[in-house]
């Protein structure tokens, strides 16, 4: 990702922040991460986190999803120090259509990223507005979408090592690289 569209996002990242009510210190602004996840199409499949605190045990973070982005199908597989991460997302602002492994409804309220609806497998759907949270146990598939005004979610979690995520998706980087 280019700097000039990093610094884009990063700032409507930050606008919504406000809009949420969400306080940040200046180092917690300075280093909110912007995730395109090597597609090269943030504002459709990216994510925007700032991480509180990740230690061996746990971690708290804030996720920003723009209006209708989208964070791609992935899960959390065992690892040598446990059986996966486990997280709980607490909706903020906004609406967030999350997806995971389970029967499907007869139709969705949110899709998949055009082009991209192979690399989505899971539908079973599950709607957050303010308030709502829902657990991710490990090692389960999941993706999830903004509503129309875009979304806070915090993310309460075992510890996070983002690097080990599968994703459905094999073009997928986890790890942003901005040039």
């Amino acid at each position: 990702m280019k700097r000039e569209e990093y610094e884009v996002i990063k700032s409507k990242a930050l606008e919504l922040f406000d809009q949420a009510n969400i306080i940040l210190t200046e180092e917690e602004k300075g280093n909110l991460e912007v995730a395109d996840f090597g597609l090269g199409k943030v504002e459709d499949t990216g994510l925007q986190l700032i991480t509180y605190v990740n230690t061996l045990q746990v971690c708290a973070k804030e996720l920003a999803l723009l209006p209708y982005q989208t964070c791609p199908e992935h899960k959390h597989p065992k690892r040598d120090f446990d059986d996966g991460k486990e997280e709980t997302f607490r909706c903020r602002f906004g609406k967030v259509y999350l997806y995971v492994e389970g029967e499907a409804p007869g139709s969705l309220s949110a899709q998949p990223p055009q082009g991209d609806e192979e690399y989505y497998t899971v539908f079973n759907e599950i709607v957050l507005k303010p308030g709502e949270q829902y657990t991710i146990y490990p090692n389960t598939l999941h993706w999830f979408k903004a509503g129309e005004e875009g979304a806070i979610v915090s993310e309460f979690s075992t510890r996070s090592t983002d690097e080990s995520d599968i994703f459905t998706d094999p073009r997928i980087k986890r790890i942003p690289e901005i040039v």
